[in-house]
């Protein structure tokens, strides 16, 4: 599938809907000078800013912060846009994050979508943008990424994990396999990822439970690809992280 069309006007707000019905959306490293939203609307989307994975699940969104590098990728038989936000017009983080959206949000993205070009210099346009900029600032931030990093060791490691979650390997363990001691292994961790590895780890098992269960794959499943010896350690975790089951997760969304 082809890059989407960067916007080049001044717009206060530009919203472009497609899908990924017959193949996947993987756009390459790019960078705008418009914030982008990216909002799945069926489906999910994950993106790759500046050494973080971040994952949008349905009814949430991912802020990208104008002029920084990233890709969006979209799975098949997913419906999602892009919404690109002039910079000066809404209080909304230097970084990247995850927002989760309101049913009003939502709606008032789709509305602006389908309004044809000629009426954006109308009234109604600029209500809706000026509602939408007021909603904005308002919504729930989730931290729903995996830290990447520079360093090569700990990227090797990433990658690994990305390719085979399931891989149970101990701190020890990785330590001994990049030929360093479990103290350093730990520190080096902790430097450049923020936190432990086993909250490195569970990080990103969040991140690759959301791209499972929405694909469709039961709790079951999702469990056996991150390698949990049992449905209920894995509902425990994920409980943990974001405050329900699985289940009740999606049901709320």
């Amino acid at each position: 599938m082809t890059l989407l069309p960067i916007p080049d006007n001044n717009a206060l707000v530009e919203v472009i809907i497609s899908d990924s019905a017959k193949d996947t959306f993987d756009a390459p490293i790019h960078s705008h000078k418009h914030g982008q939203l990216v909002l799945p609307l069926i489906g999910s989307m994950v993106c790759e800013v500046e050494n973080q994975i971040w994952m949008a699940p349905p009814e949430t969104a991912v802020w990208i912060p104008p002029q920084q590098l990233h890709t969006n990728k979209a799975l098949s038989k997913a419906t999602f846009c892009f919404v690109y936000i002039h910079p000066d017009h809404v209080p909304l983080p230097n970084q990247s994050c995850t927002l989760s959206i309101t049913p009003l949000v939502r709606e008032l993205i789709v509305h602006i979508a389908n309004l044809p070009t000629e009426q954006y210099d109308s009234p109604l346009y600029y209500k809706l943008c000026d509602l939408l900029f007021d909603m904005l600032p308002t919504l729930v931030h989730e931290q729903l990424n995996f830290p990447l990093t520079d360093d090569p060791l700990l990227r090797k490691v990433a990658n690994t994990l990305l390719n085979n979650p399931a891989d149970r390997r101990t701190v020890s363990e990785w330590a001994a396999s990049l030929a360093m001691s479990e103290k350093t292994f730990t520190r080096l961790v902790k430097k450049q990822a923020g936190m432990t590895f086993g909250q490195w780890r569970r990080q990103l098992h969040i991140v690759l439970s959301l791209q499972f269960l929405s694909q469709g794959h039961s709790v079951q499943i999702t469990s056996e690809l991150l390698g949990y010896e049992s449905v209920t350690a894995f509902i425990t975790m994920f409980k943990k992280a974001l405050g329900v089951s699985p289940k009740r997760y999606y049901a709320q969304r």
